[in-house]
């Protein structure tokens, strides 16, 4: 049998196991090591299985995965996320859909210091929504927003999902987490102002709050310096070349815990909650990981990978047409698949055609996370819509995928200006 032979059906065996419920972490090691197994043999399948949980486990660049992971969760424990919420509701509260429109900018600096999409809009859901009932927001709309805010923690840095695309592609982190500070900060802005529009159209969605003197803003404005101080540093640091984005993140680590511990805001019950979350979510990471290293050197092995590039070639799509196909695959993709899934079946191939059409590669890693936030609010998977229908089991989720939809109509056109304006991703890092 040909080896391409061989790789297509390692392919099409690999989309059946994750279509029959395989989580993808299984599907990827099994695929990885009987494709090996049948091209090179079993005992060099298991030779480069066994160096590949070596070199994956023991590597530093993947060594900030954890420790950001970590850092989000020591700061879930500090009740920081109450008080980011306070001081934008205490400045935007009084705008129509002012309780939306800060949870906009409360998920935003969340994730900041978190990079998880999904902690941000538990963490973050858990404190807003009561307030909404409170002041009888839409509860569609005011789910709507939340899903789709809590994207921001893989776009504005530190991100998750920027290491895992470095790692994937071997480009600089540090210009990644730059490169998306921008675009972070244009998305947050856009949600603002879909929800401001809607509610000023209609004020009943969104009613505004009352708004507190200049003396509580200014106060719950200093109640989140030390956060924001610590933000400032690791971006800070990164930008000027000060630190490795592993040594940011051990540095944030040591920031979140010595904050907790002055503020007496941590006990050890809490800290051993935090580790124990965070051993979790990295071994499901890693995990992908792994299993992402084997499939991608038996496609390397079986030539799909150059197939591919030879196909897109020959098709001679231009640069902008290739982009509009990727983002329709991806957009399909984002329905079935997870995000760490939805990359690794995808970069190993689009990755060299990407580059061969001219594209920037750190301004592609940005793209890519912002498919990547599509596929967070996109049904039937929908992570973050489901995670608020558990958090409000009144709003049935098929209300929630309804409003979301004005914020992923909103995410569309942020990627049509990437497309059209690379430098909105790319002019921080100087490219």
């Amino acid at each position: 049998m040909e080896l391409t032979e061989i790789g297509l059906i390692g392919t099409a065996a690999l989309f059946f196991l994750i279509a029959t419920g395989v989580p993808i972490a299984f599907a990827l090691m099994a695929v990885g090591l009987v494709g090996l197994w049948s091209i090179a043999g079993l005992t060099p399948a298991l030779s480069q299985a066994t160096l590949t949980f070596w070199h994956q486990g023991t590597n530093f660049i993947l060594l900030a995965i954890p420790m950001f992971v970590l850092m989000g969760n020591i700061v879930r424990h500090t009740g920081i996320a109450s008080e980011l919420f306070t001081c934008t509701a205490n400045w935007l509260g009084r705008l129509p859909g002012g309780l939306a429109i800060a949870s906009v900018f409360g998920c935003a600096g969340f994730g900041a210091v978190t990079g998880s999409s999904t902690a941000t809009v538990l963490t973050m859901g858990r404190i807003i929504v009561p307030e909404m009932r409170r002041y009888k927001f839409d509860m569609e709309l005011g789910a709507g927003a939340l899903a789709a805010s809590g994207t921001l923690g893989i776009l504005i840095p530190p991100s998750i999902v920027f290491i895992f695309y470095g790692f994937m592609t071997e480009n600089s982190i540090g210009q990644l987490f730059i490169a998306g500070i921008v675009p972070g900060i244009m998305t947050a802005l856009v949600f603002a102002g879909v929800l401001f529009v809607r509610c000023l159209i209609n004020p009943k969605l969104g009613p505004p709050i009352p708004s507190p003197g200049w003396g509580v803003r200014f106060r719950s404005l200093a109640s989140i310096g030390p956060i924001a101080g610590l933000f400032v540093l690791i971006i800070g640091g990164l930008y000027l070349g000060i630190f490795t984005p592993t040594e940011g993140s051990g540095i944030g680590v040591i920031g979140v815990l010595l904050y907790g511990w002055l503020t007496k805001r941590i006990s050890w019950a809490a800290l051993r909650d935090a580790l124990e979350d965070t051993v979790l979510t990295t071994v499901m990471i890693f995990a992908i990981v792994i299993g992402g290293h084997l499939i991608a050197r038996f496609f390397a092995l079986t030539g799909i990978t150059e197939m591919t590039i030879d196909l897109v070639a020959a098709m001679d799509l231009s640069p902008y047409v290739f982009i509009l196909v990727l983002s329709l695959i991806y957009i399909l993709l984002g329905c079935v698949l997870d995000v760490f899934g939805m990359m690794l079946l995808t970069i190993p191939f689009v990755y060299p055609v990407v580059l061969s059409l001219g594209f920037d590669p750190i301004w592609f890693g940005v793209y890519v996370v912002v498919m990547a936030e599509l596929a967070l609010i996109t049904p039937p998977i929908g992570v973050n819509v489901f995670i608020m229908n558990s958090i409000t089991p009144d709003t049935s989720s098929g209300r929630i995928f309804r409003g979301v939809l004005p914020f992923f109509c909103a995410e569309l056109v942020i990627i049509a200006l990437l497309v059209a304006f690379p430098s909105i991703a790319l002019y921080l890092t100087g490219r």
